[in-house]
């Protein structure tokens, strides 16, 4: 089993009890720095309640906040840690076996205020996946590659390069010429790539995400599948971001990393390649609907924030004018975009900009 952390946490203050919004607010007013990372890790965990509640009190007492899942196979973690405490943190994780010589990926553009709570939550996966088949083996991935090796290796025209990230997300930004999957999720694109490129498996895959967990499951998906000359980009577009920078290499990667905490993006290029979905402007800045009863994310230009309030739509914008109990009342029996569509699902009332590069075009 994994190193205890010995507190007197009790178990019942294990979970954040204070209001979402006010947590919000003490973020925006801290002046305390911070450092913005994630890391993943594939591991057996036989009781990931305990290892939870274990990391729980590890973070707690050291400050950091953030977005954690804890499953069986392993932990997948985006964070923001005090910089005062940051060794601190790095020794505590070198004291459990599973997290030596781990990699941390420090995000690209953060000003620590990226989380403001620190949510630890136990899953069946910590990458859904929806794989169900004994036989799957996610051990056997493809050949990792640093950012010199990939740069090299998408230059071959025997090679396609694949996007294994939501539509949402490679819509802002993508390596040249890599084919994009109009996806929602990781497990509808997982088959999805598999059956389009059936007809391709001379050819060299080469797959990215954003931090490298999902293409450790996707790269041995894809041998599962019968594909021989699978290669994945070690340590995602982050690491790669790092190792262009610090070697002096081409980017190759066009736009920005969609990230999932608070800043929703960072860039890697000042290319700008994404549209407003209300205008058709280049831009590329996603945020959430300002109607919290819609919610929902999508991209908007400067001006079309400006002249919807930060709304998706008029309905919307007419929504936020009314008395909060107005609102309140109407909310259970209205229907917004993000009631409507879901997460991911804004390209539904999508007006203008050119269409993602799609598998088997």
């Amino acid at each position: 089993m994994e190193k205890v952390l010995d507190s007197k946490i009790p178990l019942r203050n294990l979970h954040n009890r204070v209001n979402r919004k006010e947590l919000k607010e003490r973020m925006r007013q801290s002046t305390e720095l911070r450092v913005t990372l994630s890391y993943y890790k594939y591991a057996h965990i036989p009781d990931p309640q305990v290892f939870r509640d274990d990391l729980f009190r590890l973070y707690h007492s050291l400050g950091v906040l953030g977005r954690i899942y804890v499953a069986r196979e392993g932990v997948n973690a985006q964070l923001s840690v005090p910089e005062s405490r940051f060794s601190d943190f790095k020794q505590a994780m070198d004291g459990y076996p599973m997290f030596q010589n781990l990699r941390l990926n420090i995000a690209v553009e953060a000003d620590g205020k990226s989380f403001f709570a620190l949510a630890i939550k136990v899953r069946e996966k910590i990458v859904a996946d929806g794989i169900d088949d004994p036989h799957f083996d996610p051990a056997q991935t493809g050949v990792h590659l640093n950012a010199e090796a990939w740069n090299q290796l998408s230059d071959d025209p025997n090679t396609i390069v694949v996007d294994m990230r939501n539509h949402y997300e490679s819509e802002v930004g993508r390596f040249e010429n890599a084919i994009a999957p109009d996806a929602v999720t990781f497990r509808e694109e997982l088959p999805l790539v598999a059956e389009q490129l059936a007809n391709h498996k001379d050819k060299k895959i080469l797959m990215y995400c954003t931090g490298g967990i999902r293409c450790e499951k996707a790269s041995a998906y894809m041998r599962y599948r019968g594909f021989d000359n699978v290669f994945q980009l070690e340590g995602g577009i982050i690491e790669y971001d790092r190792q262009v920078k610090a070697k002096g290499l081409k980017n190759k990667f066009l736009g920005k990393n969609f990230v999932f905490d608070e800043r929703l993006g960072e860039r890697i290029s000042p290319d700008v390649i994404a549209h407003c979905h209300q205008c058709g402007k280049p831009a590329d800045e996603h945020l959430n609907c300002a109607n919290e009863h819609c919610h929902i994310l999508f991209i908007q230009c400067a001006e079309c924030r400006d002249h919807y309030h930060a709304c998706c739509s008029e309905k919307c914008v007419n929504f936020i004018q009314l008395p909060v109990e107005t609102q309140q009342q109407l909310a259970g029996t209205t229907v917004f975009n993000g009631s409507k569509f879901g997460k991911g699902a804004y390209k539904a009332f999508r007006k203008s900009g050119p269409e993602l590069r799609m598998i088997g075009e």
